[in-house]
């Protein structure tokens, strides 16, 4: 009997780790320039620029299926990179705007 009760906790906490870690698959990149970014950034986030963005994803080994958030000031150079990337054969990348959208839609600000 404990074993069955083992069992599906094991499988609950499986449940739990693999939810976390979809969630976490999310990988955010800030397009901007080295300069902005030393001015204000996200904590955590990767700064890769646009015009070098498909080498600095490639040298990061991400599978070409990873969840990909791009952002910059406005979302211009997000859009670039964003068709550079999705050009190079990653299929799930999308240009989240500027800095300050991110930052609204993740919560860090009202």
């Amino acid at each position: 009997m404990h074993w069955k009760i083992f069992a599906q906790i094991s499988l609950l906490l499986l449940a739990v780790s693999f939810s976390a870690l979809s969630s976490a698959a999310i990988t955010w990149i800030d397009v901007r320039s080295q300069a902005e970014h030393a001015i204000d950034s996200i904590e955590g986030d990767i700064r890769i620029t646009h015009d070098n963005i498909v080498q600095g994803v490639h040298d990061m080994l991400l599978d070409k299926s990873t969840e990909i958030h791009l952002y910059c000031r406005s979302g211009r150079r997000a859009g670039k990179a964003m068709s550079a990337l999705k050009e190079a054969g990653y299929t799930k990348v999308s240009n989240k705007g500027g800095i300050i959208d991110v930052r609204k839609e993740r919560g860090l600000i009202e």
